[in-house]
């Protein structure tokens, strides 16, 4: 009766283990799949048939284009667009960047923009850098 219950309790607790390192593999496996940053396209992510950036902002992210609410209605704020730290103006500027010479698109939020380059990027702000990600890059 003894060796019955020795054993029983032997295999609980070996299932008990199997069921635990499931689970632990599982959780190890999602914590290191890549998530998708929707506030970052890549050259890779971008179709060939987009030939500005507007066109490729556009049909992947259509978001960034819209202004989230108005601020003034005197003096309403604009998404901002900056390539590798210039400003270009308005999101219209999109349209005179060629994808063939982007390395990402980011996207900025007010409060970021704002924050990096003042209180006039009150919409937010997209930046297009045309080398890969380095210090002082917002």
């Amino acid at each position: 009766m003894r060796a019955t219950y020795g054993r029983l309790t032997i295999l609980a607790l070996l299932s008990c283990a199997s069921v635990f390192a499931g689970a632990c593999q599982s959780t190890a496996s999602t914590a290191t799949s890549p998530s998708t940053n929707r506030s970052i396209l890549t050259r890779e992510q971008i179709d060939p048939r987009y030939t500005t950036v507007y066109e490729a902002v556009e049909g992947l992210r259509s978001n960034w284009l819209t202004t989230r609410g108005s601020d003034s209605f005197s003096n309403p704020s604009v998404i901002r667009v900056y390539l590798d730290n210039v400003s270009l103006g308005d999101k219209e500027a999109l349209r005179r960047i060629s994808v063939e010479s982007i390395a990402y698109i980011k996207w900025i939020d007010a409060p970021t923009a704002t924050q990096r380059w003042g209180t006039n990027h009150g919409a937010g702000v997209i930046y297009v850098s045309t080398h890969p990600p380095r210090a002082g890059d917002p």
